[in-house]
Parts: C-alpha cells; sequence; structure tokens
C-alpha cells in the first residue's frame, strides 16, 4: 500500500515537473523580446563604471532584481488566485509600456543626443582625491539604483507575460514554473551581462599579450564590443515593439482577427505567399507596437508641458 502511494506521488511530480518544463519554454518564447531588452538595457547601464568596479556593480543589480522578483512572483501568484480577470489588463499595460520605451528610445536617439550623452557622461576628474572617491561612489550609486528600477518594470513584465502562459495550470505547477522562470532568467540575463561588459578588458589583455594571433584576437575584440552593445541595443528595441505590439494585437479581438485574415489572404500570393504569410504578422506586431508607442509618447509630452503651465 505504501509503495502504490509511493509511485503515485512520483507520478505526480513527475507529471507536474513535465507541465513545468513545457510552461518554462512557452514562457520564455514568449518573454524573449522582453529579455533581449533587459540584457541590452542592463549592459548598457552598466558601462561608464571604473573597470575594476563593473562587475561589482553587475552583482549589485542581480541581486537586486532577485529582490525585485522575490516581490513580483508572490503578487502574481496572489492575482491569478484571486482576481484573474487583472492578467489581460495588466498584460496590456505591460505591452503599452513596452511601447512606449520603445518609441522613448529611438525619439531620444535622434533628437535629444546631446542630453542622452550628457546624462551618461561619468563624474569629472577631481583634485580632491576624497571628492573625487564620493563622486565616484555616488555615481556608481545611481546607475545601480537606476538599473534596479528599471530591472522591476522589465521583471514585471516577464513575470506577467509567464502568469498568462501558466493561468490555466494548477497552482503548484504555476509557483514552480514562475519562481524557476525568475531564478533562470536572473542568472542568465546577469550572467551574459557581465561576460559583455568585460569583453572589452579581455580584449585590452589579449591585444597586449605576446604572439601575433592572440594580439589579433585582443583587437578583435576590442573592436566587437561596441558593436555588440549597439547590435543589442537595436534588436532590444525592435523586440520591445514585437512583443509589446503582439500584445496589445491579442488583447484587442478584433484586430488579432484582422491579421490573421490579412495573413490567410497573403498565403494566396504565388510563389512567396508562404513567406509574406509567415512574416506579415510579426511586421503588423511590429508596426502597432510603433504606432501605440508614439501616441503615448506624445500624451506623456503633452502632460508633461501642461503641467508647468498649471503650477504657473
Amino acid at each position: 500500500m505504501a509503495g502504490a502511494s509511493l509511485l503515485t506521488l512520483l507520478d505526480d511530480i513527475a507529471t507536474i515537473l513535465d507541465d513545468v518544463a513545457l510552461m518554462s519554454k512557452m514562457a520564455v518564447k514568449k518573454t524573449a523580446g522582453v529579455l533581449g531588452d533587459d540584457l541590452a538595457l542592463n549592459a548598457e547601464q552598466v558601462s561608464g563604471v571604473k573597470a575594476d568596479r563593473e562587475l561589482p556593480v553587475v552583482w549589485a543589480v542581480a541581486k537586486g532584481s532577485l529582490l525585485n522578483k522575490l516581490i513580483l512572483v508572490p503578487a502574481a501568484l496572489a492575482i491569478s488566485a484571486i482576481a484573474p480577470w487583472l492578467i489581460t489588463p495588466l498584460l496590456m499595460l505591460g505591452g503599452l509600456f513596452l511601447c512606449f520605451e520603445g518609441a522613448e528610445k529611438i525619439i531620444h536617439t535622434f533628437f535629444h543626443k546631446k542630453d542622452k550623452d550628457k546624462a551618461h557622461t561619468p563624474p569629472p576628474e577631481d583634485t580632491d582625491f576624497n571628492t573625487a572617491t564620493l563622486n565616484a561612489a555616488e555615481y556608481e550609486a545611481q546607475k545601480v539604483k537606476g538599473a534596479i528600477r528599471t530591472d522591476f518594470i522589465l521583471s514585471a513584465e516577464i513575470i506577467v507575460i509567464t502568469l498568462g502562459v501558466v493561468s490555466g495550470s494548477d497552482f503548484p505547477t504555476q509557483v514552480i514554473t514562475l519562481f524557476g522562470i525568475a531564478f533562470i532568467i536572473t542568472i542568465g540575463v546577469y550572467g551574459l551581462v557581465a561576460i559583455i561588459v568585460k569583453i572589452d578588458d579581455a580584449g585590452l589583455y589579449l591585444s597586449k599579450k605576446s604572439g601575433a594571433i592572440v594580439q589579433v584576437i585582443g583587437r578583435g575584440l576590442l573592436g566587437f564590443a561596441p558593436i555588440l552593445m549597439k547590435g543589442l541595443s537595436i534588436v532590444g528595441t525592435i523586440a520591445m515593439f514585437l512583443v509589446g505590439g503582439g500584445i496589445l494585437t491579442h488583447g484587442v479581438h478584433l484586430l488579432s482577427e484582422w491579421i490573421g485574415d490579412a495573413a490567410q489572404e497573403t498565403a494566396l500570393i504565388p510563389s512567396l505567399g508562404n513567406i509574406i504569410s509567415a512574416v506579415l504578422p510579426t511586421l503588423l506586431h511590429g508596426l502597432i507596437g510603433l504606432i501605440a508607442g508614439v501616441i503615448v509618447v506624445g500624451i506623456v509630452s503633452l502632460i508633461g508641458k501642461l503641467k508647468p503651465s498649471k503650477a504657473h
């Protein structure tokens, strides 16, 4: 009897683990765009500190990220248990925020480049050692706080998307999947961030070593590091529109149907129909995300301009 009960328990555990594996795979696929932006954004924010402080800063932000998720996962589980109807609206708000952030990033890149460069300029060197050390410490603390705040928003989006994936599963599967995804994502993202921010240091080290091949590899890494950072930023921004637009589209039934019908119609085009049909939904998601983001940026800018006049 005890043996049969143990076998039943093991079978239940195996079933839950299978469900967790399946749900985790779906969640990672759904959150891929957010993860790309999370990676690019954190690598960008950590840059600018002294080389010997890069890894401690990454570690500080990673600890803050884990704390964020320890707050967000129980909150998500509580929402799923008490008010599951909130999942879709929260997803929509998260998707809209992603579109807003992507549009704001593009606008700042093209129209506020000087302000952006000024905001990312490290503190100037000071002749007073104590003052210089204090300024560097304050600058680093601001970097960490800003990165943790950004991580909280992106982590909330990842958790909500994951919650949407596992909302139909039983409670143990939801708990294991959410905590598993939260832990794996944190380790994966900040592990890669640590590697990325040290690529240039590795290149500099190798370029000073003896041996022509090693030096060539070192110079190659030095040249590759800024290209990688730029590429991650671009890919992350595009992913924000694709993911955000996809979330908004799926939340609006008529819009989702229209995209599905358009994909079916383009499939009838000779030769390239299947390719166009496969790519079209993604392109439309990105376009919808871009339009939504620009609209929200316009609204936020208008509110920002009206506030001073009201105060005045």
